[in-house]
């Protein structure tokens, strides 16, 4: 067993393929004095599945400051690891009082990073992530959500939102209203069977999922308005050559659009008389 120094250990577990738990999370788990989980049973079954059996302490935004001093004169002498259902924790998730505490009381606090939805989700969306804001879940009732919206809408990166099922389709013709038909990606059920990514404009992914509400964790992006993109300059003609050697005109004109901020009719016209030549 690897050994460890006393401390707080902040402990990323999968969200949902289990093999993307990590040695040294797997190691610390091990060495750990104490689990501080969000609920016992979720944890239990990973425990179980590492073949660990491990002292849990339940540790959520509702627990009592003394909940969380008794975690942080436990991690002065011990380690304590902290870990959410799934993903990284203290996004959107509980822990960030917990973290606070220890760093004022002295104690070392480390992390152990892995698996996050928000990072997974804008790393296959095909959205720009030179600069994104991830900003939680939205507020359930319409007048605040609104309101949010608009506090984000001069925001120059990609927003990134949780959301439930039941939900989304309203969020998103919120979405619509506020900004448009701004570029979307909805990404669900992330590492687990049956992930998916389906990206679009607000109000057609609204229409989408009234007609069909989908399961499962999801990850809302939202792309820049097309006044904050920084577009590509350069030879078009040039890109929309070596893009027809491997696409067809129709893909590749959308993709050189993209990249230049062009009308997509513009350059699938012109990639047909490229084509025609």
């Amino acid at each position: 067993m690897m050994s460890f120094e006393s401390g707080l250990y902040v402990v990323a577990t999968p969200i949902g393929n289990l093999a993307d738990m990590s040695q040294r999370a797997i190691a610390i788990l091990e060495a750990a004095d104490i689990v501080a989980v969000e609920d016992s049973r979720v944890t239990g079954k990973l425990l179980h599945h590492l073949g660990l059996k491990k002292k849990m302490r339940r540790y959520n935004d509702h627990s009592s400051e003394q909940d969380r001093l008794s975690l942080v004169a436990a991690a002065r002498d011990g380690v304590v690891a902290l870990v959410s259902d799934a993903g990284t924790p203290l996004i959107s998730d509980p822990g960030y009082k917990l973290v606070r505490s220890a760093r004022e009381a002295g104690v070392e606090v480390f992390a152990a990073p892995g698996p996050s939805a928000a990072i997974a989700a804008l790393s296959i969306c095909g959205l720009p992530t030179d600069r994104f804001l991830f900003a939680g879940f939205l507020p359930s009732k319409a007048k605040a959500r609104a309101d949010a919206l608009a506090e984000l809408a001069g925001i120059k990166a990609t927003l990134v939102f949780y959301e439930s099922g039941p939900r989304l389709a309203s969020t998103l013709s919120a979405i619509a209203e506020a900004y448009g038909n701004r570029e979307i990606a909805v990404a669900r059920e992330l590492t687990k069977k049956f992930e998916e990514v389906v990206t679009g404009g607000a109000a057609e992914l609204a229409a989408r999922y009234t007609e069909h509400e989908p399961k499962g964790e999801i990850v809302l992006i939202v792309g820049p308005s097309a006044d904050n993109v920084l577009f590509e300059e350069g030879d078009v003609d040039f890109a929309l050559r070596e893009a027809l050697a491997t696409m067809p005109a129709a893909k590749a004109a959308g993709a050189i659009a993209k990249r230049f901020g062009l009308e997509r009719r513009d350059v699938y016209a012109r990639a047909n008389e490229m084509k025609s030549k």
